[in-house]
């Protein structure tokens, strides 16, 4: 696939054949070609470890002190009192059974999360074919089924993003936009890799952390002294 100009300038600022401090790779990405909107900033992390074995998982939330730049619509699974409780909150849509044929039948995705009660999480099972291949399912671990809507609602529209191993054992989020500067975006960068620094499961053994890589959504990457 042919890459695009803006895309091949991009590549000449990098040498392929060192890593950078994390400074030094967010001034290259000020640095290249503007594209017509804000870009995301992304972190790629490979991991030592093997997502095939459940004691070698790697997930958990972490909440940047400078946000995502990205406005996060939040779908709460909830019904009476915790209903109002979401709505008051900030949550985009609250409902209940009413919404799984919406979702099931109609392919209804205008949201970014999902939160439910634990209450709820019976009818929500019913869309885990549906949910689960877009990461969309509500899990105790990433804060997203709890009784305290009103703080998983605020964490998630404050910049609480999570992080977990895919089938390559490599981790991928967002940690900003371009327009953050550097200061936000390593501020951010370093809160997640501590998180992930923490993380490191107890069966993980040799090297943990394999390689990081920053790039901006439509440019390259750059590696990452660890």
């Amino acid at each position: 696939m042919k890459k695009s100009k803006r895309y091949q300038e991009s590549v000449k600022l990098i040498d392929k054949t060192k890593n950078y401090g994390i400074k030094e790779a967010i001034e290259i990405i000020e640095k290249m070609p503007k594209t017509k909107f804000d870009q995301t900033v992304e972190l790629h992390v490979k991991l030592g470890v093997d997502s095939k074995h459940a004691d070698q998982q790697v997930r958990g939330t972490v909440v940047l002190p400078n946000g995502t730049g990205k406005t996060q619509r939040v779908l709460v699974f909830a019904k009476g009192p915790k209903a109002e409780e979401a709505q008051k909150a900030g949550a985009d849509f609250v409902g209940a059974e009413e919404l799984i044929p919406r979702i099931q039948n109609d392919g209804w995705f205008d949201y970014d999360v999902v939160v439910a009660t634990p209450d709820m999480m019976g009818v929500v099972g019913r869309l885990g074919k549906v949910l689960g291949p877009k990461g969309l399912m509500p899990n105790p671990k990433s804060g997203t089924v709890t009784m305290d809507v009103t703080k998983a609602i605020n964490e998630i529209k404050s910049g609480k993003v999570e992080y977990r191993l895919d089938k390559n054992n490599i981790i991928h989020l967002g940690f900003g936009k371009v327009s953050f500067g550097a200061d936000k975006l390593i501020e951010n960068y370093e809160v997640i890799m501590n998180a992930i620094i923490k993380a490191k499961p107890a069966a993980a053994k040799g090297q943990y952390i394999k390689s990081i890589a920053v790039a901006p959504s439509m440019g390259p990457s750059i590696l990452i002294n660890e």
